[in-house]
């Protein structure tokens, strides 16, 4: 395996300049920010420059004048990335929060939210690629409410950020920024460390006395854990608890990449070597927006089957207002339906993206949102907001909450598979070029000319969400027992073909050869 050449990485950051000509070297907002590479010029200093400066202006048109929660991951492009944001933000004579530790995206919604509760005009910034490999940097914006930043928003910063690429500079030192008195340091762990027990029941997980492992797969969740430690003296041990920006640590993943993705059984090989050494063991992703849960019956959990489990116990376990729906992406498994269902329970299904659930959270009529990809929130006990943004830390503590007063959380799904049926679920990434993802996303399916999927009579065909009836960049096809959804990335150049059937493991597969032929008629 190669390691990242990190001074090289660095020093290209500073150096290369994107050409605003080239698209791949572009400001490109994603499914969740912007997110390049130095090496291929795009995530450089430049473009975090002119990401900056196009936030100040957004700020300043729409009255936003609160400060700026900022938080960065462990990638080695995050605190360059930091240093040249502080530099735009103080210039523009805009109030920054942030800490020399490193922040994982929900504390930063967390901070948003509880300063607030008085004034509504603070937002955000996590400068983090995510569970991306070592030599990506990525850039998140996070308005007042909270959570990600909605498509209208991305696209006025995208566009601004674009027009002055390679024009924009700013003539302020890192030094005299910090010197500022716009720039302020701020502890972003004590006040969500010690909030916790307003959503997770904290003294049942320390009454248990259950033997717990957290690993932050090197990523910005190890302060937290450390605190949470102290704070509520759990029988916790910490594993890698050191920064390595080049990751060798960790396994390679499915396809030989590095990527701290806790959801992948690649990723997540040496912990699951672990299951049997502890009651529970979890990890997150570099960011902390992710929830990986390890256990001694089932090791590494898929992440639609934790989803299941949480929602169950969720549902049935918090005293909360009658009313409340759940928020699953349309790539999620129909199992969380079938679970809903028993429960009395609404599902509010959107196209992927947390965004989507960042609103029905903050006003309270969401009591879940959760993606398949493992990224979830929750409500706290009293029905009160936590966060707007995907929290692994909360997942993982919640999975530990239920085997403290229930049992293991993959017993429980043995028993939803028992109630509801057996799901065989899976997703395929395909490489592709742009021209390819973009015919997908806009595929029209009255070109479509199938009537049936996998043997079974097609009962719905949508390109927009049932739940909020947004675009969904792409197609999903149900049939009684099975559905296919067929979508481009956001963040690389790969399609992903998800499908899940109630019926069998050759099922699933008709389900993909007939998915993959759908491709072929596109392309």
């Amino acid at each position: 395996m190669n390691r990242v050449n990190i001074p090289k990485l660095i020093s290209f950051y500073y150096e290369l300049k994107p050409n605003p000509k080239e698209s791949l070297e572009k400001v490109k907002f994603g499914t969740s920010g912007h997110r390049g590479s130095a090496f291929k010029k795009s995530f450089n200093e430049s473009h975090v420059l002119a990401i900056s400066k196009a936030i100040a202006q957004y700020k300043k048109e729409n009255n936003i004048k609160g400060p700026i929660f900022l938080g960065i991951d462990s990638h080695a492009l995050s605190t360059p990335a930091k240093m040249d944001a502080v530099r735009v933000f103080a210039s523009e004579k805009m109030e920054v929060f942030v800490t020399d530790e490193y922040t994982p995206t929900p504390l930063v919604s967390f901070a948003i939210l509880e300063h607030n509760k008085k004034n509504k005009n603070a937002d955000g910034i996590v400068i983090t690629p995510s569970h991306n490999p070592p030599e990506d940097g990525g850039y998140k914006y996070n308005p007042p409410n909270g959570g990600p930043a909605d498509t209208d928003v991305t696209k006025e910063i995208e566009n601004k950020a674009n027009e002055i690429l390679s024009e924009f500079d700013v003539n302020i030192s890192y030094e005299e920024a910090k010197k500022s008195e716009y720039i302020k340091n701020y502890d972003f762990i004590t006040p969500y460390v010690n909030s916790l027990k307003e959503i997770v029941d904290m003294d049942a997980i320390k009454n248990s006395n259950l033997r717990l492992a957290a690993d932050p797969l090197g990523g910005s969740t190890l302060p937290v854990y450390k605190k949470i430690k102290e704070v509520y003296d759990l029988n916790l041990e910490i594993k890698n608890p050191f920064i390595d920006f080049t990751f060798s640590f960790m396994p390679p993943d499915r396809d030989g990449k590095i990527r701290m993705d806790c959801s992948s059984p690649y990723a997540m090989k040496n912990l699951i070597k672990l299951k049997d050494d502890y009651d529970l063991a979890f990890g997150n992703d570099t960011d902390g927006d992710r929830h990986g849960i390890v256990t001694p019956v089932g090791g590494l959990m898929n992440p639609n089957h934790f989803l299941s489990v949480a929602i169950w116990y969720l549902f049935k376990h918090r005293n909360w207002k009658k009313g409340l729906k759940i928020g699953k992406t349309l790539v999620s498994s129909s199992m969380i339906d079938r679970v809903a269902s028993s429960l009395g329970v609404e599902v509010y299904e959107t196209p992927v993206g947390f965004k989507y659930f960042s609103k029905g959270l903050y006003e309270g009529w969401l009591g879940f949102g959760g993606e398949e990809s493992a990224g979830a929130s929750f409500l706290r006990f009293d029905g009160s907001v936590w966060t707007t943004d995907k929290d692994g830390m909360i997942m993982t503590l919640l999975a530990a909450e239920i085997k403290a007063k229930i049992k293991d959380p993959a017993l429980i799904y043995e028993d939803l598979e028992k109630e509801f049926g057996k799901s065989y679920y899976e997703r395929i990434d395909t490489p592709t070029t742009p021209l390819v993802k973009e015919k997908i996303k806009n595929i029209d399916v009255n070109k479509l000319d199938i009537k049936e999927l996998a043997s079974e009579k097609i009962e719905k065909i949508f390109t927009k969400a049932p739940g909020n009836n947004e675009p969904i960049g792409g197609v999903k096809i149900v049939t009684k027992n099975g559905w296919i959804a067929i979508r481009p990335s956001g963040t690389e150049d790969v399609y992903k073909i998800y499908s899940e059937s109630f019926i069998s493991n050759a099922h699933l597969k008709k389900l993909q050869q007939e998915a993959k032929k759908i491709v072929e008629e596109i392309i």
